[in-house]
């Protein structure tokens, strides 16, 4: 709703505005029902204050934002609330979403190889919900979460998770090469069968992006406190030596316990900021290299990702 989304959004003179519940007209006995319509004359210069408003007979009243919908947007915003229901319906797991899963798995510091006592538990995963609800107006949310003390929870609409998988999204694509699959039915394993096709060159371009929004990020960090993340310089190294295998191996690493000896006294703060760096530079100069000389496509097979979808929602008809 505007409202919600666009506080400070202000409805310009002339646009037509609905009443959403009913206004007596100061000074008579009238009353202007709710879905009543009128047109802005005068806006306020914010939404604390109110509108002039003023109806096709002459009448003017004063209203809040709250209490006006702009009437081309009135069905869009009683769509966008009742969608709003659905998804905090859907926030937490229930066991109408989990009948939906068809790929769960666990990533994170445990499949990484890089567990310690304290570690949380990363569970990953896919849904794909009934054709009556992708086809519905209320379909259900992209990505739903759920967190506790030890253990994080995060699932994706099968649709919207071959989309991210196609950009090369790091995350996305360990859940598809995490050695620790704990569930899979037929169209999680064929989604597995199909890991390959998302590999491409786009896995430089992505990756090389989060290392260097990452890098920024530490050494701004830095440069203002003297201090830096000690946990994401890790992952910053992790990320790179997984990009590096990626694009000489077309295999995405996940399982980095051959790395413990590096990566562990990075996570323990164990580095200077001028050591990270100095790694970081000669792993990222490796990652141009291997890039130079990888085979992977110069794009995701689409067509084959398409085809598995259509089939995974045919499925869905079908039962």
């Amino acid at each position: 709703m505007i409202e919600r989304e666009l506080p400070t959004f202000i409805i310009p003179p002339g646009t037509q505005v609905v009443l959403k519940a009913a206004r007596r007209v100061s000074g008579t006995d009238r009353e202007k029902p709710a879905g009543s319509v009128a047109v802005v004359v005068q806006s306020p210069s914010t939404n604390a204050r109110s509108y002039r408003i003023r109806f096709t007979d002459g009448v003017e009243l004063r209203a809040k934002l709250g209490e006006l919908a702009v009437r081309r947007r009135e069905v869009e915003d009683e769509l966008e609330a009742a969608r709003d229901a659905v998804r905090e319906a859907l926030t937490t797991p229930g066991e109408d979403l989990r009948r939906w899963l068809v790929y769960r798995c666990e990533t994170g510091s445990r499949a990484f190889g890089l567990a310690g006592d304290d570690s949380d538990t990363d569970i990953r995963g896919v849904y794909l919900p009934p054709a009556c609800r992708t086809w519905s107006l209320w379909k259900p949310p992209e990505q739903w979460e759920a967190r506790s003390e030890d253990r994080d929870e995060t699932y994706w609409e099968l649709e919207h998770f071959l989309v991210l998988a196609l950009k090369a999204n790091p995350s996305i694509l360990e859940t598809l090469w995490t050695p620790r699959v704990l569930e899979a039915d037929e169209t999680g394993r064929e989604l597995l069968a199909l890991r390959e096709a998302f590999l491409s060159r786009h896995v430089y371009k992505t990756y090389s992006g989060y290392v260097l929004a990452q890098f920024r990020r530490m050494r701004n960090s830095f440069e203002k406190t003297g201090k830096f993340k000690a946990k994401h310089a890790m992952h910053l190294v992790r990320l790179l030596l997984s990009g590096i295998h990626a694009v000489r191996t077309g295999e995405i690493l996940v399982d980095v316990s051959e790395h413990r000896d590096l990566l562990l006294p990075i996570r323990r703060g164990e580095r200077t900021f001028d050591e990270v760096q100095s790694l970081a530079l000669d792993l990222e100069r490796r990652f141009q290299e291997a890039f130079a000389s990888t085979s992977l496509p110069e794009r995701p097979d689409y067509a084959r990702v398409d085809a598995f979808l259509i089939g995974a929602r045919r499925r869905r008809v079908d039962a």
